[in-house]
């Protein structure tokens, strides 16, 4: 057992901080939650209805149409995300030239750090756009029977163009978490792996296959970082309570909702608590599905040694 030093004493106030803010805020999100919890039980999570009224005893809130929408997109930016960051650690790691490499490496990371508002502006006023004119309309012209494209794109503000602007958001945080693995990769590996008659993309397919943790990690954890996104959903998602599998229909997230209503929440008597309820579900998936990115990425370095 490793002896407390002076360090450790130095740097535990911050620790102890940290974590107690942490619970705190759940503390505060659980109590907040408890009348609505009272009032709708677990209906709260499993029906689809938002019905705002100055009469508290008409107020019916369901939160299940954000909670599709919240999960729909987020899974739409995963299969986006996925290939293009995997993609993008490839060639920055093993084909780049050194003179652009540094220069590939540092966009991704900026762009892994621009305002969320950057991306929502963008989305709304550019890829919305582009997609309803260049994707959904002529999808849904040959392809309208099809139950993911049957809604006619109107407006083009969508649960796809949420997913798509998530699944670009998300990409350069995917990509960091592969690079770094990628790159930790013993030389002496991919030196066999050419010993053996190799070509450069079975080398490739090989040593992705011993990343495959990290990979897994990476992903999960740009889930977490979608499914918790709000400013540039808001702008681009359509924000209207739907429960269809279309992608082209409007949709809603649970961070949307709680953006787009809390403003005006003190005016109904349980909405304030509804959407602390809603709150409180983003705060415990994200919570798990870090953990659970976290560990597979930590299992996976521990077990190969770095």
């Amino acid at each position: 057992m490793r002896k407390i030093d002076a360090f450790d004493l130095l740097t535990s106030p911050a620790v102890i901080t940290v974590f107690a803010i942490f619970i705190w805020m759940l503390f505060v999100y659980l109590m907040k939650s408890i009348p609505a919890f009272h009032r709708y039980g677990l209906d709260l999570y499993f029906a689809n209805i938002w019905n705002a009224t100055e009469d508290p005893s008409r107020e019916q809130y369901g939160l299940l149409s954000p909670i599709f929408g919240s999960i729909y997109t987020s899974l739409i930016a995963i299969g986006i995300a996925l290939p293009l960051s995997i993609s993008y650690s490839i060639f920055v790691i093993d084909y780049a030239p050194k003179r652009i490499k540094n220069i590939l490496i540092i966009t991704s990371d900026v762009m892994a750090g621009l305002p969320t508002i950057i991306y929502g502006i963008w989305g709304a006023f550019f890829l919305v756009p582009t997609l309803k004119d260049s994707f959904m309309e002529p999808v849904y012209e040959r392809l309208s029977f099809v139950p993911i494209f049957s809604t006619e794109p109107i407006s083009g503000f969508s649960i796809m163009a949420a997913g798509v602007l998530l699944g670009i958001m998300v990409t350069p945080f995917a990509s960091a978490v592969i690079r770094e693995a990628y790159q930790m990769v013993p030389f002496k590996y991919k030196e066999s792996a050419y010993a053996l008659g190799l070509t450069r993309y079975e080398s490739t397919k090989l040593l992705l296959g011993y990343i495959k943790p990290a990979i897994n990690s990476g992903i999960i954890l740009a889930f977490g970082r979608a499914i918790g996104e709000t400013v540039a959903v808001s702008l681009v998602v359509g924000n209207s309570f739907n429960l269809g599998a279309s992608m082209f229909s409007p949709g809603y997230t649970v961070s949307s909702l709680i953006s787009n209503q809390f403003g005006n929440a003190f005016i109904y008597e349980h909405m304030t608590s509804a959407l602390y309820a809603a709150g409180l579900f983003l705060f415990v998936i994200g919570l798990i599905v870090n953990l659970i990115g976290l560990y597979v990425l930590r299992r996976w370095k521990k077990n190969v040694g770095l």
